[in-house]
């Protein structure tokens, strides 16, 4: 039986209590006419408009809502009912306060607020495109930070030796140190704290051993770094994680143990479906048709991952290619110089036919300009990895953390769902079996009680699961607004190949004349036509 509590204020209001039967119809149409769909609870933006309909000045509304609880943005039921006797008292010209609520406690004032059928237009109408739909932009997510992630020179501990690194968030403005493992136990706890979202997923901690032997333990400290930065500005762009506490802690505390600090963070909170407001109202904002567009989506998305995989392995070939380029081009000027000063004398029989000599001497100084050619292309290569590769491997990362909450949700979720049906079913039917073979009461009266705390186990994996498909339906539209990064990898692309040829063009340019000057008209060079 429920029970209004007037108010929480002093000791003698908690006294002051009214039983469900003695509550006015009036009160209990009310509510049903503005109360959620699937619960009865009511959004305090309900309430607001329901305030504007008593026809009281601010002041008054003012003291109704501070004696009115509303937690996370809901109103229970007991707390309606309390506000509307406060209403009611307050348009007698009384005080609306709990203490004088006492008095009436026996027989509670009906509020003029109408026909409660007409209050029903006040409870917000579930929009699924406001409610499902992304609003944000590419450009939008870009701007909301931009982390820096900087390698410290090593320091060295009682036994190993560690890598840290300074993360610098451009939107708190702040640096602070943080070394693998405290990316470890963030991510940890960011996937207990979202784990209907795309979390995505941290490089390995070391080398792979008869994996990576071809990598140098420095190219893979430098790849791990930017494998950590990408990470960091997926999660810190992301429209969910960054507003969330959790994801700012990492990113500002300053203190000696942020792992401790994280974890207090999210013990705090617990996870999504416990603070999100809308958590046990997902199903009202799914579209019917929810199954067929996310197994549409997910293949278009497993299609579009496979293309990135490709284009990244395509540039990261290229970008390969200009770093040797850069150092042929290097051991070609080197092997024209020692060409050129080797001191042999020459033969007699070519001395006094042969330029050699002069041209021995020329080679001399190419290794110069070879030396910029091989400087240039190295840039071009830079260029490649970090304007194109990066960018692609940043999709690459979001795109596998997709995959990776498709699986989460097919096998966490929903697994998690058929088990608990399969266990009620079981014991339904030894329910069943217990009726028809008589047996202790106790025993009865147990598999009674374990079978109700499985129907609400049932019934919270059900909103979970409902909760997860409304995440996932988002996450997906997340993807899709990342696509328009593709024009950003072909614009940086495009740029890094202009500039590239430019750069090295010049140095050819500049080489042309002097081998003409070197080693005269006869050399093999075409002249360029000018316009």
């Amino acid at each position: 039986m429920e029970v209004l509590s007037c108010s929480h204020d002093t000791p003698r209001a908690m006294a002051a209590e009214i039983h469900e039967g003695s509550v006015p119809a009036y009160y209990r149409e009310v509510h049903g006419a503005v109360c959620c769909r699937t619960d009865e609870r009511v959004q305090v933006e309900v309430f607001q408009r329901l305030l504007q309909r008593a026809d009281l000045s601010g002041a008054v509304v003012g003291q109704i809502a501070e004696h009115v609880d509303a937690a996370d943005g809901f109103l229970s039921k007991l707390s309606l009912y309390k506000a509307l006797a406060l209403i009611a008292l307050a348009q007698q010209g009384k005080q609306p306060s709990p203490k004088l609520l006492e008095n009436c406690i026996q027989e509670l004032p009906r509020p003029e607020l109408g026909e409660p059928r007409g209050l029903s237009a006040l409870r917000m109408q579930p929009a699924q495109e406001d409610a499902l739909t992304m609003t944000h932009t590419l450009d939008k997510l870009l701007v909301r930070d931009t982390v820096q992630m900087e390698l410290i020179p090593e320091k060295k501990g009682l036994f190993l030796k560690h890598v840290e690194y300074q993360v610098t968030s451009e939107r708190y403005k702040i640096s602070v140190y943080r070394r693998y493992t405290d990316f470890d136990v963030f991510h940890e706890v960011l996937l207990q704290r979202f784990a209907y979202r795309v979390v995505p997923a941290l490089p390995p901690k070391r080398m792979l051993k008869g994996v990576l032997t071809s990598v140098s333990e420095r190219d893979f400290i430098e790849g791990r770094r930017r494998a950590l930065c990408r990470f960091m500005n997926l999660v810190a762009r992301h429209p969910v994680f960054s507003e969330d506490e959790l994801v700012k802690t990492f990113l500002t505390f300053s203190g000696s143990d942020v792992q401790s600090k994280v974890r207090d963070a999210y013990k705090k909170t617990g996870d999504e479906f416990m603070t999100n407001r809308i958590a046990t109202l997902a199903k009202e904002y799914l579209p019917a048709d929810i199954q067929a567009q996310f197994s549409t989506s997910r293949e278009l998305i497993r299609n579009i991952h496979n293309s990135f995989h490709k284009l990244r392995d395509r540039a990261e070939k290229m970008a390969e290619r200009s770093k040797e380029n850069a150092t042929d081009l290097l051991m070609f000027g080197r092997e024209l110089s020692t060409l050129g000063s080797d001191a042999s004398p020459l033969p007699s029989l070519a001395s006094s036919q042969s330029t050699w000599g002069t041209l021995r001497q020329a080679l001399k100084s190419l290794s110069v300009e070879f030396a910029v050619l091989s400087d240039k292309a190295a840039q071009q290569g830079r260029r490649e990895e970090d304007d194109v590769v990066e960018k692609l491997n940043l999709f690459l990362d979001l795109l596998q953390s997709y995959r990776d909450l498709c699986e989460r949700h097919e096998k966490g979720v929903l697994h998690e769902h058929q088990r608990a049906l399969h266990k009620y079913s079981v014991m339904k039917r030894q329910m069943m079996s217990a009726t028809v073979q008589p047996k202790e009461q106790a025993s009865v009266e147990q598999l009674e009680s374990r079978i109700v705390q499985q129907e609400n186990a049932i019934q919270t994996m059900e909103l979970r699961n409902y909760f997860s498909l409304f995440c996932l339906h988002q996450e997906t539209q997340l993807i899709f607004t990342y696509l328009p990064i593709t024009s950003h990898i072909l614009g940086s692309f495009v740029n890094s190949q202009v500039q590239g040829h430019r750069e090295m063009g010049e140095v050819w340019n500049e080489l042309q004349p002097k081998l003409g000057c070197l080693f005269g008209a006869n050399n093999g060079l075409k002249p360029t036509s000018k316009t």
